[in-house]
């Protein structure tokens, strides 16, 4: 049979998520694993450089897909910070939900401690980028450091706050997973009330009146 000529990424991603569902492991080397799908070796150097890389590629992919069925859904374009996470939230674990056999078996070993897992290292600088187009206010401190390390600190914990989602579904077994989708709305809910900074600014804002009136009294 004639070795198929023409190989994209989405069709490695494609033969190699087959691959692992259907031996219950990972190949044994590119050779034998483009050997099995009728292409030249070379062809799945043209786009990884490893099985590894397969791996982060196809989580990172489950994002792109979302970034890009939400972008097309004009309704999305114009809600604010927390409706699109929320959005987004649903729309990923609706896309993690069709390829769960796959995910599940991807994350099986880390579903106890999903930090620093090296598989979604491409998924999160798209995930914390993300996070960081929404422009989310912080406290004006007038000073550069401090404002990188409230950034960060944002992105941080909407990074955590994804790992303990996907746990939280790796693990539900209700019907239709409505649980993970009560604690998704819950979650996103509750991290956009505690960085409502609006009271906290108030506190501040009267602070700095009292200081400035104690001055003058003085």
């Amino acid at each position: 049979m004639a070795k198929k000529k023409i190989i994209t990424s989405n069709d490695i991603i494609s033969f190699y998520m087959d691959y692992v569902l259907e031996h219950n492991e990972n190949p044994k080397s590119v050779y034998a694993f483009a050997k099995a799908n009728n292409f030249e070796e070379a062809k799945f150097y043209e786009h990884f450089g490893s099985f590894e890389a397969v791996e982060k590629f196809i989580f990172k992919a489950f994002f792109d897909n979302t970034i890009s069925a939400l972008n097309n859904n004009e309704e999305y374009l114009s809600f604010d910070a927390r409706n699109k996470l929320l959005s987004f939230y649903f729309t990923f674990f609706e896309n993690l939900t069709a390829n769960r056999s796959y995910v599940v078996y991807a994350l099986h070993k880390y579903k106890n401690s999903m930090k620093g897992l090296s598989k979604l290292s491409k998924l999160r600088k798209s995930f914390t980028n993300y996070i960081q187009s929404f422009g989310i206010e912080t406290i004006d401190v007038k000073q550069e450091q401090l404002e990188k390390i409230q950034n960060k600190a944002i992105q941080e914990s909407g990074w955590i706050q994804f790992l303990l989602t996907l746990k939280f579904w790796l693990e539900d077994t209700s019907a239709s997973f409505e649980k993970t989708d009560i604690f998704i709305e819950k979650s996103v809910n509750t991290s956009f009330d505690v960085l409502n900074i609006a009271p906290l600014k108030s506190v501040i804002d009267f602070g700095k009146f009292i200081f400035k009136e104690k001055m003058h009294m003085n």
